[in-house]
């Protein structure tokens, strides 16, 4: 099950049952099945904050995921998702995305961190930004039906 929250911020996040559909699929080609997954959508300000707290990091960040899955046994994927929505918008403008576009980029590429996916080194990087377009994809071809 996945739920959408607001913590500082009174974005709205659209498409949410789709969304939620969406990403049982990301899940299901990963290998994994979906638990209980939160999205909080956050100020700058207040993914800063955690991002000092949690991580050790001074720098504002798109997305922080706090993992509670159970990757073994049932390989049930589970978390806490927080997307600072600022952020989102001004990466956006940067790469010539609308900001939905971002935001759903930001949104799957939770998911796979879920999903065991890491982004920390060029290749896992890599990887993980040719996942994320890979199932962007299933999104626009959804679109196009």
């Amino acid at each position: 099950m996945i739920r959408y929250y607001n913590d500082d911020t009174n974005y709205r996040y659209p498409d949410k049952r789709r969304t939620s559909g969406w990403l049982t699929d990301v899940a299901a080609a990963e290998g994994y099945q979906l638990g209980e997954i939160c999205y909080i959508f956050c100020s700058a300000q207040r993914l800063l904050v955690m991002n000092r707290q949690y991580l050790g990091h001074d720098y504002y960040t798109d997305v922080i995921t706090f993992d509670y899955s159970d990757r073994k046994g049932a390989r049930v994927i589970s978390g806490d998702i927080f997307i600072d929505v600022e952020t989102v918008a001004d990466n956006a403008r940067q790469y010539g995305a609308t900001t939905l576009q971002e935001m759903r980029r930001v949104i799957v590429h939770g998911v796979l961190h879920l999903c065991g996916q890491k982004d920390k080194t060029p290749r896992t990087s890599a990887q993980m930004h040719r996942k994320e377009d890979k199932y962007l994809k299933f999104w626009q071809m959804a679109d196009s039906e």
